[in-house]
């Protein structure tokens, strides 16, 4: 019987850097280097806890979005219409706040209920009309774009109400920022756990028990002082916890469902899907609807931070999901994604858009870096796949 030798580290930390895949240290380095370099630009302002803030709500938008869209790539298609359809649904809220004067709860309802319906549209097309998701999310891109502008007749809806700016614009109160921060902590620490013994019991390979503390100090020190520092301001935004809270139903998803597993069978091997009984074009149909349900979400939050529906709204934010789901690793070609790098993708991105917006860079060098960035990162990707 062949033995395996096992080095010893000195140190926890030290014993999970060594584990810890090259795309997430390459994803942190990025984190870190964009950090350091706008808080030399800015003179420190940069990383202050006010500025910290609003790079956060500005990755709640770009993440929920990116959760829903690494569900689409991965399935091995792709959306080209969440920018319109954001402004749609987030017109939608507005014209029923402002000008029907509907209850935030009902508003919401409606709103998340068109999404769902909207992306179940898309999702027909592609999987039962054998259309190419490219052209349908194409057609529906300037579809949605046309109906917000005639919903609202070119002009901007505003001012929404008082109890419509709760979901963009409030934030939690400190001691229920570490309240929330402590419960998610323990229970992302039990799901470590449980997964552990699931794969020790089926007798697959588990990192060392010192890798899985240190990994779970690191992400803990983090949290919390991330969570102190957002604290000395006005403390954590809300749009914040509602991305934290689909990105971990999304992992759920992903790795502990049936329908998780699905997905990633039909963007792997289509017709081995096919052939093992999954139903492809039923969980086609309910990615792309899940995909519009997380894009209402997100419109609700761009209505609310904005406080109005405007007819420009979500201009390009299809590129920044994409971007983000590609820079966390989700190939394009399907079958290979992860919702928690893809999240990190749009943290990367919002440093990115927040610094340059703070340096007064023209918006056409904008466009033409985060460009030159997605290019890199699918280059990468196919490079990758090359060499494996």
């Amino acid at each position: 019987m062949n033995k395996q030798i096992q080095t010893k580290s000195t140190h926890p930390l030290i014993d999970y850097l060594k584990g810890v895949n090259l795309q997430i240290y390459v994803m942190l380095i990025a984190i870190v280097v964009l950090m350091l370099l706008f808080f030399l630009l800015t003179e420190g302002s940069y990383l202050s806890a006010r500025n910290m803030s609003n790079v956060l709500r500005q990755t709640s938008i770009t993440g929920i979005m990116a959760v829903g869209m690494v569900f689409v790539i991965v399935s091995a298609e792709i959306d080209l219409c969440v920018g319109s359809l954001m402004g749609l649904l987030g017109g939608i809220a507005a014209i029923l706040d402002v000008w029907f004067g509907w209850p935030l709860p009902l508003t919401i309802l409606a709103t998340l209920a068109a999404g769902f319906l909207l992306g179940a549209w898309n999702g027909w097309w592609v999987a039962y009309r054998k259309v190419p998701s490219f052209i349908v999310t194409l057609a529906s891109m300037l579809i949605f774009r046309g109906i917000l502008v005639g919903i609202t007749d070119g002009t901007t809806v505003s001012p929404t109400s008082q109890s419509m700016s709760l979901i963009g614009q409030s934030y939690l109160s400190n001691h229920i920022g570490y309240t929330i921060t402590l419960v998610l902590l323990i229970v992302f620490v039990f799901w470590q756990r449980k997964s552990r013994k699931a794969r020790i019991q089926l007798g697959l390979n588990v990192p060392t028990q010192s890798k899985t503390i240190g990994k779970d100090v690191i992400i803990a020190v983090f949290a919390l002082g991330l969570v102190y520092l957002l604290n000395t301001y006005r403390g954590i935004p809300t749009p914040v916890l509602i991305l934290l809270v689909l990105m971990f139903i999304g992992m759920f998803i992903a790795s502990k469902t049936a329908f998780g597993r699905r997905i990633y069978a039909v963007g792997g091997n289509i017709e081995a899907a096919r052939l093992s009984g999954i139903n492809v074009e039923k969980t086609k149909l309910m990615v792309f609807a899940i995909n519009g349900l997380l894009v209402a979400v997100a419109a609700l939050i761009l209505a609310s931070r904005l406080g109005a529906g405007s007819p420009s709204a979500g201009t390009t934010a299809e590129m920044d999901a994409i971007a983000a789901c590609v820079i966390g690793g989700t190939s394009l070609s399907g079958g290979t994604g992860s919702v928690s790098r893809a999240v990190m993708g749009a943290f990367i991105m919002a440093l990115l858009d927040n610094g340059m917006s703070m340096l007064d860079v023209p918006t056409f060098w904008q466009y033409i870096i985060k460009g030159f960035i997605v290019l890199l990162a699918v280059w990468m990707d196919s490079a990758t796949k090359q060499k494996a």
